[in-house]
């Protein structure tokens, strides 16, 4: 199960304890454990256990996830370099993209970034993670976001080496075409 991080929701799913089932509500992660959320303990907490992810709930999560890549990496191409992501939520309905710039995004911006975005997804480039050491990844021009504290070895996103390169620990799709089209809903302060 994924543990909530990074804007990623966490995984659902259910826990099968010899049978006895246990649906998931949520997926946490404390102390570098992660925590499966349920209702109450089964009858015998010593059982086998047998772990099934939602896994139609998680590919929609996925899809959105990605997206915030590809949606970093153009509004940085359309609004300029100084953008940076603040936050996302990312879940089975919908993204949500938190960002720095110094004024509304306009209706030209907003279709820009679209029609880049929508125009990685037709390419359907296939999405590869490499573990490495981070010096490396920065090295290759990875984007570090929220000055998190990264160990020596990082998990590194790239969705075309030229355009979004991101250390970044979430689920993702195997090729942008996965993610059907991108539209944006609304744009606030």
């Amino acid at each position: 199960f994924y543990a909530e991080s990074g804007g990623q929701v966490g995984d659902t799913g259910v826990l099968s304890f010899e049978g006895e089932e246990m649906p998931v509500r949520d997926t946490k992660k404390e102390n570098d454990l992660i925590i499966h959320f349920i209702d109450q303990l089964p009858v015998n907490i010593s059982a086998h256990v047998s772990a099934r992810v939602d896994a139609d709930r998680r590919k929609k999560i996925t899809v959105h996830h990605s997206a915030t890549h590809l949606m970093h990496a153009a509004l940085r191409q359309v609004l300029g370099t100084h953008v940076a992501q603040k936050g996302s939520l990312n879940n089975e309905e919908q993204l949500r993209f938190d960002f720095s710039h110094f004024s509304k995004v306009n209706d030209d911006e907003l279709s820009a970034v679209e029609k880049i975005v929508n125009e990685k997804i037709r390419q359907n480039i296939p999405v590869v993670i490499k573990e490495m050491k981070k010096d490396d990844a920065v090295a290759m021009g990875a984007m570090a976001l929220f000055g998190e504290k990264y160990g020596d070895t990082v998990r590194v996103v790239i969705m075309d080496p030229a355009y979004s390169v991101e250390l970044c620990g979430g689920t993702h799709v195997g090729h942008t075409g996965e993610l059907g089209l991108f539209k944006i809903k609304s744009e606030g302060a």
